[in-house]
């Protein structure tokens, strides 16, 4: 009984994983879009909330996922509670998935979905069969769970253990939603206690009500997953967690207090007998408990929801009073990564790509303010400082992308976004390298001053116009990144070759002004040394634009 009953749980929550992870893939760029899309409109934001977690088929997921949002900055409370309390009603979908009665067809969709996941090539196609894969498997492992129940009806022993839960009073009704929270917060899958708790009561272990009241306590024990997730996290992280920790506490409190008259609601808008019993090879079921398990989880959800969308504003408030802000910066990282994000791949490297952008953006204002430390007549001491500075946050970042893709291709992804994560790195690294040219110009600059001497006005006028076009070339490119535009290349190619024409013809212009002998030697190498950093700049953007363009 406990080998057929740990392998069915193995069997069920491997499904549940093939099932999310298919979805993901499927989903792509809308899961991506929708996230984006979350706004303080609290039922928009729930809504969001009930679709990401439907996708994902794990309200732990959402939930990890929201409280990794509101640590990086991503996401303010106000959305994260209301995608929260929308991740409690999407997790319901499992058990309407349950209700299905596909039970015995779960071994031949398992095989022939595994069928064309091994011998298809197209990639979507793969995904769609992962997920039917998943479905299979969690319709076999509850089966085989189903099984292994029945054992424990003629077991005596068993039988009696399980006859001291029983919600029929108030204090039942605690005790059982007691053990559906320990369970659940111990196997840390809401989802593994739903499983096991339907094999019991469809083999008439437990009693429909005794059911309703653990899968209560499940709802509960599944916050320790977003609370263990906000440790170490900033206050609104803590708070985003809390707030998820209160919303299921308060909820199963007051639904405990009319357990009974709730459950005899639920029968009477399923319209079925819980109590009525079929023989199915030869064993007494009770098929009807699933759609009541359903529904008991999902009309408590619905209703909770609905309890608190009018108090969300002064929730927050209460949370924000209860955990006050600290006084000192508390994001100790550069970038808005967060590894909690890495359980959905699709959505972890949508904020890698925010993070690239973010290099750009300080490449291009880096170029800026090289042209103004180069037209002054005086040094300025502060905005050169802040150049350096840029160009070491720009290093620090590139580190930080790295480890964080490198941890999210460690992982099962799919091959779409391996081939994203491969391109990433090679972005924050041609960026961090503009950086470091955009440095070094100011550097040559610098040291002119030093020594007592500057470009002379030709030069700092010819290297000015050049300053122009490649931050033009740059941004151009930069913001075909922004927009996907895989056309970046072939609409830059004219650009990117004036420049280079634009060099050789300084250099050519150079060299014949050096003949009149009129050039100091440390300033021709200076002028010489600033056109090969334009030139690398004008380089490497280029390879962003072919990186845009998929070529090599």
């Amino acid at each position: 009984m406990i080998f057929e009953l740990a392998g069915g749980l193995g069997i069920f929550l491997l499904g549940m994983k093939h099932m999310s992870d298919g979805m993901q893939a499927v989903a792509g760029n809308s899961l991506r879009r929708l996230v984006g899309a979350v706004t303080n409109h609290r039922v928009f934001a729930t809504t969001v909330g009930i679709i990401v977690t439907c996708i994902v088929q794990s309200s732990s997921i959402t939930t990890v996922m929201v409280v990794g949002f509101v640590n990086s900055g991503v996401m303010n409370l106000s959305q994260a509670v209301g995608v929260i309390m929308g991740a409690n009603i999407g997790t319901t979908i499992t058990g309407w998935i349950l209700v299905l009665k596909i039970g015995k067809y779960g071994l031949p969709l398992l095989g022939f979905a595994a069928f064309m996941y091994l011998f298809t090539r197209n990639d979507r196609w793969r995904y769609w069969a992962m997920f039917v894969m998943g479905i299979g498997m969690v319709f076999f492992g509850l089966e085989v769970m189903k099984d292994a129940c029945s054992i424990i009806k003629e077991m005596p022993d068993f039988e009696a253990w399980f006859a001291r839960f029983q919600a029929d009073t108030y204090v039942g009704v605690l005790k059982c939603a007691l053990v559906g929270c320990v369970l659940t917060t111990l196997v840390q899958s809401s989802s593994a206690t739903l499983g096991i708790t339907i094999s019991l009561a469809t083999q008439g272990v437990i009693s429909y009500p005794t059911a309703a009241a653990l899968i209560l306590g499940e709802n509960l024990g599944t916050t320790i997953t977003a609370f263990l997730a906000s440790l170490g996290t900033t206050t609104n992280a803590k708070r985003a967690a809390y707030f998820h920790v209160i919303f299921n506490l308060i909820g199963v409190f007051w639904i405990t207090l009319i357990f009974q008259w709730y459950i005899q609601l639920i029968q009477g808008i399923v319209g079925v007998d819980v109590a009525e019993s079929v023989l199915i090879d030869g064993k007494e079921t009770y098929p009807n408990t699933v759609a009541a398990i359903a529904a008991t989880h999902s009309v408590f959800n619905v209703c909770n929801t609905l309890l608190f969308m009018p108090f969300l504003t002064p929730i927050v408030r209460f949370l924000e009073r209860i955990i006050p802000s600290l006084s000192y910066k508390e994001k100790p990282r550069l970038t808005d990564l967060d590894i909690r994000i890495l359980e959905t791949p699709l959505l972890a490297i949508e904020q890698s790509r925010k993070e690239i952008l973010k290099m750009g953006d300080g490449c291009l204002k880096m170029l800026d303010w090289h042209l103004e430390l180069m037209q002054a007549d005086e040094p300025n001491k502060q905005l050169g400082d802040r150049l350096r500075q840029r160009e070491r946050v720009l290093d620090s970042v590139q580190d930080e992308v790295a480890a964080f893709i490198t941890n999210l291709l460690s992982g099962n992804v799919s091959h779409a976004t391996a081939e994203e994560g491969r391109r990433q790195l090679r972005l924050a690294d041609e960026y961090e390298s503009i950086s470091d040219y955009i440095v070094n110009l100011d550097k040559f600059d610098r040291k002119l001053r030093r020594d007592g001497f500057r470009f002379t006005d030709s030069q700092r006028a010819d290297l000015e116009s050049l300053n122009r076009h490649v931050k033009t070339y740059t941004h151009d490119i930069h913001e075909a990144l922004s927009a996907s535009n895989p056309n970046i290349l072939t609409s830059t190619d004219a650009s990117g070759k004036r420049i280079r024409d634009q060099v050789k013809a300084l250099r050519r212009k150079h060299l014949e002004e050096l003949s009149a002998g009129t050039i100091p030697p440390v300033v021709s190498v200076a002028f010489m040394a600033a056109l090969n950093a334009y030139i690398r700049v004008r380089d490497h953007a280029r390879n962003i634009a072919e990186t845009i363009a998929l070529e090599k």
